[in-house]
C-alpha cells in the first residue's frame, strides 16, 4: 500500500454512523404530564392539614370521605375513616383538617358532633336534616399541640372567645340544675350553667357560671346567687304562697342572681370578682341581711312537736329572729315520758335598731346573752310551740312574755342557755276540748237516751189521742162558733130590726137628755121658777109634748 495514497477516513466513518437523531415532539407530552403531577403534589403537600384521631361513644351520623369539619360554621377537615378503638369500647374518627385549619389542633380543642337534638331549651341541629351531621369544633388556646382528643357528647354550653365573664357558684347539691340552666338577672337570662362538679371533699357541688357581656359587670363583690328552680310553694301563717322565675326554670331549673343595696340606695356596679359565690335556697334568704354569730339556746317540752321541723322559724314579737337547730328526745323516768329537746338559734343581728337600745356586755357573748335572757325569764318571757297553719299542721317557736308567769329557776351557767317553755294556745284548746269530751263521756247517755225514747213515746200517744178526738171536736167548736158569729153579725147589721130599735132608743134618750139639760139651765138662771113658775112660758101638752108653764105651789 502506497502511503503516499490518500487513507480512507476511518474516524468519521463511525461518527457519522453513531450521530443522534433528533428528540421526538411526542416525549413532550409525558414529560408535562409528569411536571404537572409534580406540581399537584407539592401544592396538596402544601394545601394539606394535619391528621388528627377523635374518640366517640358512637359513629352515629359520621360517614368517612363525607362528614365534614366546621368552626363557625366554615369547613376545616374531612372524616377520613372510621374504626373501634382497641378495647372496641369506642369509635375512633380520623379527621383530616386543612392546611388552613393546622392551629386548631391544640391540647384544649373541643370537638362534638353536631347532629338534630331536642330539649327542655329547645331545638338545635335542625339544619342537619338537610345537610347531614357534621363535627363541631371549638378552639382552644392552649400553645401545645396535639393529635388526639376524646370528643363531647353534647355541644358545649359556652364556645371559647365569647364575651362574658365566668363566674364559680357553690351549692350543697344540684338539684334541677344542668348545664344550659339559664341563669336571670331582674328576669331577664344574662346567661347560663357551663359545667359542674364535685367539689374535693365531696361536701358539695361547684358550678362554672357563664354570664354574658355586657351583663357580667353586675356580678359584684356583694351580689347574691339564689335557686330558681321548678316552683316555690310555701304555707306559712299568711296562706299558700307561689313563687316561680318563668316557664323555662320550672321545667330546666335556673338561677337568678342581684346585688343587695344598702338603705334601699343604688349601688354603683364594681369590677367583677374571681371569687366563688354560694348559692341560696330561695331570694328571701340570699338577699338577707348578714345574720352575724347566733346564739345558741334549749327548749324542754313535755309533749310530742307533730309538724314542727328542723329549719322552722323562731319569732320575738312577730319578728323572726332565727330557726331550730335540731330536735331530739330525752327519757324522763316519771311516768314514762318522752319529752321533745329543741335547739334553736337566735341571730341577735335581726333585732335590727333595737340592738343598739340594749345594754352592751361587758362579758363573753354568750354569758352576756345569759344574764339578759334571766332578766327577761324574770319578767315572764316563755317559748312555746305555735301553729302557723291550722290546715298544714305546721308548727314554729313563739319567744313572748306571758302574763301571770309562774316563777321558774334559770340556771345561769347552763349551755346552751336553757329557756322555760309553756304549752301554747292552740295546745290549751286541745286540753279545754279534750277536758269537755271527758265531761261529756262521763255522762249517762244511755239512760238519758232511754228516758228520751219513753218520753217520745208518750208524746206520741199524746198525739195520736190529739189527732184522734181533740182536734175533730175542736173542729166541731169552731163551726159552731162560725156559725154564732154569723148570726151576731146578722144582728148587728145595719138594717136589723135590733140595730133600728136601738136607734129610735138611743135618740128617745138623747131627747130626753136634752131636755132635762134645758131644765138644769133654767133652774140654774131662775131658781125662783120652781116655786112660782114662769107665765111666759109655752105650755106643752101632754098629748102632743107642747111645753106647758111650770106651776109653783101656792102659799
Amino acid at each position: 500500500m502506497n502511503p503516499t495514497q490518500p487513507q480512507p477516513d476511518v474516524a468519521a466513518e463511525p461518527a457519522i454512523r453513531h450521530r443522534r437523531r433528533p428528540l421526538s415532539p411526542v416525549w413532550l407530552i409525558p414529560l408535562a404530564a409528569l411536571l404537572t403531577g409534580a406540581a399537584l403534589l407539592w401544592h396538596s403537600g402544601l394545601s394539606v392539614g394535619p391528621e388528627v384521631t377523635i374518640s366517640f361513644q358512637t359513629a352515629s351520623g359520621l360517614e368517612a370521605g363525607k362528614t365534614t369539619v366546621k368552626y363557625k360554621d366554615v369547613t376545616v377537615g374531612t372524616v377520613t375513616a372510621i374504626g373501634l378503638s382497641e378495647d372496641s369500647h369506642r369509635v375512633q374518627v380520623v379527621v383530616r383538617l386543612n392546611k388552613s385549619a393546622e392551629n386548631l389542633a391544640r391540647d384544649d380543642t373541643r370537638f362534638w358532633v353536631v347532629r338534630p337534638r331536642i330539649g327542655i331549651g329547645g331545638v338545635t341541629g335542625i339544619d342537619t336534616l338537610l345537610s347531614g351531621a357534621y363535627i363541631g369544633v371549638d378552639k382552644g388556646e392552649s400553645s401545645r399541640w396535639e393529635a388526639a382528643f376524646t370528643g363531647l357528647e353534647f355541644p358545649p354550653a359556652i364556645i371559647n372567645g365569647m364575651p362574658g365573664s365566668r363566674f364559680v357558684v357553690l351549692a350543697d347539691d344540684l338539684g334541677s340544675l344542668d348545664i344550659g340552666s339559664p341563669v336571670y338577672f331582674r328576669r331577664i337570662q344574662v346567661g347560663r350553667v357551663a359545667s359542674y362538679q364535685l367539689k374535693n371533699d365531696g361536701q358539695g357541688v361547684s358550678l362554672q357560671v357563664f354570664i354574658d357581656a355586657p351583663y357580667d359587670r353586675f356580678v359584684t363583690p356583694d351580689t347574691r346567687f339564689w335557686n330558681v328552680s321548678g316552683v316555690d310553694l310555701s304555707v306559712g301563717a299568711s296562706g299558700f304562697r307561689l313563687r316561680t322565675q318563668s316557664v323555662t326554670s320550672m321545667m330546666a331549673g335556673g338561677m337568678a342572681f342581684a346585688t343587695p343595696a344598702p338603705n334601699g340606695q343604688k349601688r354603683p356596679a364594681a369590677a367583677a370578682p374571681a371569687g366563688e359565690y354560694p348559692l341560696f335556697k330561695d331570694q328571701e334568704t340570699a338577699m338577707a341581711p348578714p345574720d352575724g354569730p347566733p346564739i345558741a339556746f334549749r327548749l324542754r317540752f313535755e309533749r310530742s312537736l307533730h309538724g314542727l321541723s328542723v329549719g322552722a322559724p323562731v319569732e320575738f314579737s312577730s319578728v323572726v329572729i332565727g330557726r331550730v337547730s335540731s330536735i331530739d328526745l330525752d327519757y324522763s323516768p316519771t311516768g314514762y315520758r318522752f319529752p321533745s329537746i329543741v335547739g334553736i338559734e337566735v341571730y341577735p343581728n335581726r333585732l335590727g335598731n333595737v340592738l343598739s337600745k340594749l345594754p352592751k356586755p361587758t362579758t363573753e357573748l354568750t354569758q352576756a346573752a345569759a344574764e339578759f335572757a334571766r332578766g327577761l325569764v324574770e319578767h315572764g318571757l316563755r317559748a312555746q310551740a305555735v301553729s302557723s297553719n291550722l290546715l298544714s299542721g305546721q308548727l314554729y317557736i313563739s319567744l313572748d312574755f306571758v302574763p301571770n308567769a309562774a316563777k321558774v329557776p334559770f340556771d345561769l351557767y347552763a349551755r346552751p342557755i336553757m329557756l322555760p317553755t309553756i304549752n301554747g294556745g292552740f295546745d290549751r284548746l286541745q286540753e279545754q276540748v279534750a277536758s269537755i269530751v271527758g265531761k261529756i263521756d262521763k255522762m249517762p247517755l244511755e239512760s238519758i237516751g232511754n228516758r228520751l225514747n219513753d218520753t217520745l213515746g208518750n208524746a206520741d200517744k199524746t198525739l195520736r189521742l190529739v189527732n184522734g178526738q181533740t182536734l175533730p171536736e175542736a173542729n166541731a167548736l169552731l163551726k159552731q162558733l162560725r156559725l154564732t158569729t154569723g148570726t151576731a153579725q146578722a144582728l148587728l147589721a145595719e138594717d136589723s130590726p135590733l140595730m133600728v130599735n136601738m136607734g129610735q132608743g138611743l135618740q128617745e134618750l138623747v131627747n130626753t137628755l136634752r131636755a132635762v139639760r134645758n131644765l138644769a139651765d133654767q133652774l140654774g138662771r131662775h131658781p125662783e121658777s120652781l116655786l112660782q113658775g114662769r107665765a111666759t112660758d109655752p105650755r106643752v101638752s101632754q098629748g102632743d109634748n107642747t111645753q106647758l108653764p111650770l106651776k109653783g105651789p101656792h102659799p
